[in-house]
């Protein structure tokens, strides 16, 4: 499992012009990739550094500050350029695998007590953010 964190002052998700996840202060954005033998247990490892990494201004993490973080599938996370001019998507799971996973990470974080927003699986989204810095660290397990 691959998760991309970026810093952001906000962020918001859209889906035919329709916020559908949002956060309006200082936290992350964590656009999340799932590969075909991640299971559970990966997911809560991936939630665990998205919450405790302290890459917020002060040093501080997620989980100290309070700050929110809204969770965005990323499928191409899992993309292979090597051969030719066209990715490889085959290291992406499927749908089924990788929906209930991305939704563990979500939860995972709203169990550690942090304001979590979401976009939509599956979904042609736009992403609208603040980036804070720039700021943008990967995170696998």
């Amino acid at each position: 499992m691959r998760a991309v964190l970026q810093r952001v002052a906000s962020a918001a998700v859209l889906v035919e012009g329709e916020v559908v996840g949002e956060i309006s202060r200082p936290g992350l954005l964590a656009l999340v990739g799932v590969t075909h033998d991640d299971d559970e247990a990966r997911a809560r490892v991936v939630a665990r550094k998205i919450a405790e990494l302290r890459i917020l201004r002060g040093e501080e993490s997620c989980e100290s500050a309070g700050a929110p973080v809204l969770v965005v599938s990323q499928f191409t996370l899992y993309g292979s350029t090597r051969k030719g001019r066209r990715p490889s998507w085959s290291a992406a799971a499927p749908g089924p695998v990788a929906e209930p996973l991305v939704d563990a990470v979500a939860g995972a974080l709203r169990e550690r007590g942090l304001e979590v927003a979401t976009g939509r699986f599956g979904a042609m989204m736009e992403i609208h953010m603040v980036a804070d810095g720039p700021v943008t660290v990967l995170v696998e397990a």
